[in-house]
C-alpha cells in the first residue's frame, strides 16, 4: 500500500499512520505580502484573555495527573491563591462583664445612696437587678460612684422597699408608684395598689369608665376656657357644662308614661328624645349608683391636679321642648375656670 503526498493510501483511503497538518506559515506569508503591495501597515495582533471553567476532559486529564502525585484529591488546586475578601465591617468584640463589689455607692440624679448588691439584685425581673448583673455597663462619677440618670428623691423609698418591704407614707404613695413603673418593680407595685389612695383611685376609675369621653370633655373644658380667656383678655372664663344621668326625663309627671322605673323604651321612642343641649360639654349617661355630684367631684379634682381651679355651680335646667309635653330637664351648671 502506498502513500500519496497528502496522507491518503492509493486508493484513496486516508491513512492512519499520518500525523501531517497544513502549515499555516504559507498563508500568513501570502497575507503579510498582499499588505506590502498594497501600501497598507500589517495589523498588530491582539490578545484576548478568556477566563473559563475547565471542561469535564480537562477536569479528567487533571485528576488523572494529581491522582499520581497526591492520593485522595478530587479537584485541581488553583495555582493562584483568591484575594481575601474585605467587607468593611468591623469585627464583633466583647467586653468582659462589669462587677461589682459588695457594697454600692450611687448616685441616683445628684444624691447619694449606699447600699448592699445583694439589695438591688433582689427581685430578678426589674431594672435594677439587670442593671447590676454585668451585663450592662454603668457609668460612674467622679468619685467612683454608679451613676442613674433619675431623680433620687423617692429612690430611698425604693430602697426601703428592698431592704424590708417598708411602704412609703400615703402622700408619698403616687410618686413612689411612678418610679416603681420606671423600675418595674413588681412587688412594690401590686403593694402600693393595695392602700390608699391608688385603691380609692381604681374604684373612682371603675366608675369613670363608664364614661367614654371623660377625659376628651376635661381637654375640650380647658382649651374652651383658655381660649375665651385670651380673646377677652380676662382672668378667667365661664363655660357651661350639663352633667346627667338619665337619659330619659324624670319629673314626677313624665315617671308614669315610662314602662318602669329604670325608662326603659323602643328604639321609636329613643329617637324622639335624642338632642343636644346648648352648652359647651355633656357629660353622661350613665348606670351606676355615683350620682351627678360624685362626677362633678371627679371634673373638679382631676382638673385641680393639673393646677386648674375651677368654681361651679347649678344655674338651672335644659328646657328645650322635645315631643308633647316632654321638656329636657338636665342640669347646667356654671363652671369658672379661674388663670391666675
Amino acid at each position: 500500500m502506498q502513500q500519496n503526498g497528502a496522507g491518503e493510501t492509493s486508493n484513496g483511503e486516508p491513512s492512519a499512520l499520518s500525523f501531517r497538518t497544513p502549515s499555516p506559515l504559507p498563508m500568513a506569508t501570502s497575507r503579510v505580502r498582499r499588505f506590502a503591495q498594497e501600501g497598507r501597515a500589517v495589523p498588530q495582533p491582539r490578545v484576548m484573555v478568556v477566563f473559563s471553567p475547565a471542561s469535564e476532559t480537562d477536569n479528567q486529564e487533571d485528576a488523572a495527573m494529581s491522582n499520581t502525585e497526591c492520593e485522595g484529591d478530587e479537584y485541581r488546586k488553583p495555582a493562584i491563591t483568591a484575594p481575601s475578601l474585605n467587607l468593611g465591617k468591623p469585627l464583633r468584640t466583647f467586653s468582659p462583664a462589669q462587677e461589682f463589689p459588695e457594697v454600692v455607692p450611687l448616685n441616683v440624679g445628684g444624691t447619694h445612696f449606699t447600699t448592699r448588691l445583694s439589695t438591688l439584685q433582689r427581685y430578678e425581673d426589674t431594672m435594677l437587678a439587670a442593671m447590676f448583673s454585668g451585663r450592662h455597663h454603668i457609668p460612674r462619677d467622679a468619685e467612683g460612684r454608679f451613676f442613674i440618670d433619675r431623680d433620687g428623691k423617692y429612690f430611698g423609698d425604693i430602697l426601703n422597699f428592698l431592704r424590708e418591704g417598708e411602704l412609703p407614707k400615703r402622700d408619698r404613695v403616687r410618686a413612689v408608684y411612678r418610679e416603681a413603673q420606671y423600675y418595674a418593680l413588681g412587688p412594690l407595685l401590686e403593694s402600693l395598689e393595695d392602700i390608699q389612695p391608688l385603691t380609692g383611685e381604681k374604684v373612682r376609675q371603675a366608675f369613670l369608665d363608664l364614661l367614654p369621653y371623660y377625659r376628651e370633655n376635661l381637654e375640650r373644658i380647658v382649651e374652651i376656657a383658655k381660649l375665651r380667656a385670651m380673646q377677652r383678655k380676662a382672668r378667667f372664663a365661664k363655660l357651661k357644662v350639663c352633667v346627667y344621668k338619665e337619659e330619659m326625663p324624670i319629673t314626677p309627671y313624665e315617671r308614669p308614661l315610662f314602662n318602669s322605673l329604670r325608662f326603659e323604651r323602643t328604639e321609636s321612642e329613643a329617637k324622639l328624645f335624642e338632642h343636644h343641649c346648648e352648652v359647651d360639654v355633656s357629660f353622661g349617661p350613665w348606670e351606676a349608683v355615683a350620682d351627678v355630684y360624685d362626677l362633678l367631684h371627679c371634673i373638679v379634682s382631676d382638673l385641680g391636679e393639673r393646677g386648674i381651679t375651677v368654681d361651679q355651680q347649678c344655674i338651672g335646667v335644659c328646657d328645650k321642648h322635645l315631643i308633647n309635653h316632654y321638656y329636657c330637664k338636665r342640669p347646667i351648671y356654671e363652671f369658672k375656670i379661674t388663670w391666675w
